[in-house]
């Protein structure tokens, strides 16, 4: 078992109607005016940011609204968010919403709080992150578990790059949690939070090297119950159970818990965030597109973790290694298709892209071809161009 520190401070209130806690969590924070960052006006028609105002009325602390968060967070959105933070003199910033509202939160927090620096500076780390303002989170959709995580995404539309930081200031104060929220979400939006959930794991799971049994069976459960869960859930909105499995799942497959002891890679997700950030494809449908390929291609340089994978999670019965680890990416292939979401390129949308696409994209995910991906073996530029050449 590697070294490891298992940080989780976020303050967790869940269960079905929670949200009217948010205005006692921003008092109990201090907070006096909270900016509310938000993305559809779906919060407000179905009552939910009437039901945060009116408790942080209740409470004494004023508030000001932000909406607009798109599914792939923007840059320039976030640069409005500081200004206008700034601007209202915020001192808590209240994210209602899924991943890429509690990411564009957390971006205008940390651009509040340095004012002297530009916000992409502190994203590429050209300047330091010295302090952050305080994040609350208000869930809307199992999916990113930015609400628990250290990490948080933005796209620089300027410059086509979408990068992610991880940092202790990306931690959310709290997160509140209602799982009857999502009885309403679009479906596709659930059917991408179940791939994200599950490879929030995955990323964490096809580690060579060191052994860590406890992680390995928790986040084996997680992937496990994501998935049933998922399946449940698509069928009734309102197997609330179900729907509370999910959810939690959500949230601890991103909190570094099922990292313990062994580490994480996250290459999958680079290599799924260049189509994002070049195509505007939705995250969890880019992961599930690049998945099977990027598994296949590595796979005999991990087989016992891949073979683990396939027995412990699919219950494959099969003694030999080599076939027991394709039978298991085959089979999550197969549970990605039965739900809908892509696993090629052609099925994500991209129809015959040619090697000057590809070569962009493989560009992207290695910034240049300066950075390696995978810990199980680096992978250069040209590798990451075999793994989306593979997914046509």
């Amino acid at each position: 078992m590697e070294n490891f520190e298992f940080h989780s401070p976020t303050r967790v209130v869940f269960g079905k109607d929670t949200a009217s806690s948010a205005g006692r969590l921003c008092k109990d924070a201090g907070c006096k005016k909270a900016f509310i960052v938000f993305g559809s006006d779906r919060v407000k028609k179905n009552g939910l940011l009437n039901t945060v105002e009116k408790s942080l009325a209740e409470n004494g602390i004023s508030y000001e609204e932000f909406g607009g968060v798109k599914p792939n967070p923007l840059l320039s959105h976030a640069e409005l968010g500081v200004k206008k933070a700034g601007e209202f003199g915020a001192d808590l910033i209240l994210a209602v919403g899924g991943g890429s509202v509690i990411d564009t939160a957390k971006a205008i927090a940390h651009g509040l709080a340095n004012p002297d620096a530009a916000l992409w500076d502190l994203w590429t780390k050209k300047a330091p992150i010295k302090g952050s303002t305080p994040v609350g989170a208000l869930l809307t959709i199992p999916a990113a578990g930015s609400e628990l995580s250290d990490s948080a995404v933005l796209t620089n539309e300027e410059t086509g790059q979408k990068l992610g930081i991880n940092t202790e200031f990306n931690r959310c104060l709290f997160a509140i949690e209602d799982p009857s929220l999502a009885e309403t979400l679009p479906e596709w939006q659930l059917k991408n939070g179940i791939v994200d959930i599950m490879m929030h794991t995955m990323e964490r799971y096809f580690i060579s090297g060191p052994t860590a049994e406890l992680t390995d069976r928790i986040a084996e459960g997680t992937i496990k119950t994501t998935r049933d869960s998922g399946v449940r859930v698509l069928k009734n909105r309102s197997d609330i159970n179900a729907m509370a499995d999910l959810w939690w799942c959500s949230s601890l497959s991103h909190n570094n818990l099922t990292e313990c002891g062994r580490g994480k890679d996250f290459s999958v997700h680079k290599i799924g965030m260049a189509l994002s950030a070049l195509f505007d494809h939705t995250h969890g449908a880019t992961l599930s597109a690049v998945w099977g390929s990027w598994a296949r291609y590595l796979y005999m340089d991990c087989i016992d973790r891949f073979a683990l994978f396939a027995r412990m999670v699919w219950d494959i019965k099969e003694d030999d290694d080599a076939k027991a680890a394709l039978k298991g990416i085959e089979a999550t292939e197969e549970f990605y298709r039965s739900i809908g979401m892509p696993v090629s390129l052609s099925e994500l949308g991209l129809k015959d892209p040619d090697d000057e696409t590809l070569k962009k994209l493989a560009l992207h995910a290695t910034m240049n071809d300066t950075v390696k991906l995978s810990r199980i073996r680096p992978l250069n530029a040209a590798d990451v161009m075999d793994i989306y050449k593979m997914a046509k």
